[in-house]
């Protein structure tokens, strides 16, 4: 259990870090933070260049934490909030990704949830200084403020009327 649980904070941290780094550089295929900023303009964001790079730098320390198994119900929270925005950008075009659909940031979404849920296993951060395991409430807690905090960065920062 504990490889599969290590094995899953590393490949969906590295996808975080990855997007993240794409989201605010010119590394990894991304367009800078012009380039996220423009993404957020054409998906209806206000903020630009202060959006993309919260988004970016959101995605990368979310990634980072998962990677570490360190304060995972907060990496939890970030990528919930990070994923909650992209689940609403892509709403619209339903559920699957061969149609532009929310599937995948979903599928994101949940999975450092469950990590919450089960812990991030023997070989973390928090299971060495001690955190574990985390009282019910922390899940509870993580997927609130996760969602909440996304939803509230489209309620505040989405723009009215249609998308581009």
């Amino acid at each position: 259990m504990n490889t599969g649980l290590l094995i899953l904070r590393l490949v969906v941290g590295l996808l975080f870090v990855g997007h993240g780094i794409q989201k605010v550089s010119h590394r990894l295929g991304g367009h800078g933070i012009a380039g996220g900023a423009a993404e957020f303009e054409a998906d209806g964001f206000r903020g630009g260049r202060l959006t993309a790079a919260a988004a970016g730098g959101g995605q990368i320390a979310a990634g980072l934490l998962l990677c570490a198994g360190a304060l995972t119900p907060l990496a939890a929270a970030i990528a919930g909030g990070v994923m909650t925005v992209a689940v609403t950008v892509k709403w619209r075009n339903g559920l699957w990704v061969q149609d532009n659909g929310y599937e995948y940031p979903l599928v994101l979404m949940v999975l450092p949830g469950v990590l919450t849920l089960t812990g991030p296993g023997r070989w973390s951060v928090d299971q060495a200084i001690g955190l574990l395991p985390w009282a019910p409430g922390w899940t509870a807690a993580a997927a609130a403020l996760g969602v909440g905090s996304g939803l509230m960065t489209r309620l505040l920062l989405g723009r009215p009327g249609p998308r581009h």
